[in-house]
């Protein structure tokens, strides 16, 4: 069995593409989907379910065919949304306004409600660093990990930092034993 994300994330997605690019936009990504995958996107969404990697692994690379043209930084503002919109609602009680490392030690609790295998750990390097890994994923895509980018460069704007940089160092994607991302702020 592959790994299991909430269907937040997939919302997450399906509204990011609504609002940037338009309802005819949503129905250009589904046509780049495999039609198995398609019928669950077109279908009611529950953000407290679990659905398959894959759909979001798909649903991602449809994005980057169809809205990005191949540039897969679009990926990385799909993160931004995500974490602008649950950490302004569901989640708002991670966020540590003023205190980015306080919001970083959340980081595997944070990981549970996305994922349902494998840990993400934090670790301190500094008054303004740290490194996130995860763990023990079953699944994992590039994509993906340039949303968790996003996401994570949002969230510590959010907590009050600037100048956020986080670069992935390895990726299992790319044959790393796991993914590993630097990441280093100013207050």
């Amino acid at each position: 069995m592959s790994t299991q994300v909430k269907g937040a994330v997939l919302l997450s997605r399906k509204e990011f593409v609504r609002e940037e690019y338009g309802d005819d936009a949503w129905q250009k990504v589904l046509g780049g989907v495999t039609s198995a995958n398609r019928g669950q996107l077109e279908g009611v969404l529950l953000s407290s379910r679990w659905y398959p990697f894959e759909i979001n692994a798909d649903l991602d690379r449809a994005i980057v065919d169809v809205l990005g043209r191949g540039d897969r930084n679009v990926l990385k503002k799909i993160g931004a949304r995500s974490a602008r919109t649950n950490l302004s609602g569901a989640h708002q009680a991670f966020l540590k306004k003023g205190n980015p490392q306080a919001f970083m030690a959340s980081t595997d609790r944070i990981y549970r409600f996305y994922y349902d295998e494998g840990h993400r750990e934090y670790e301190s390097t500094g008054p303004a660093s740290g490194v996130i890994t995860t763990y023990d994923a079953a699944t994992f895509s590039e994509n993906d990990c340039l949303t968790v980018i996003g996401w994570y460069e949002e969230a510590l704007r959010m907590c009050g930092a600037t100048r956020v940089q986080i670069a992935e160092e390895p990726c299992r994607a790319r044959g790393g034993p796991h993914c590993r991302y630097v990441v280093s702020w100013t207050v």
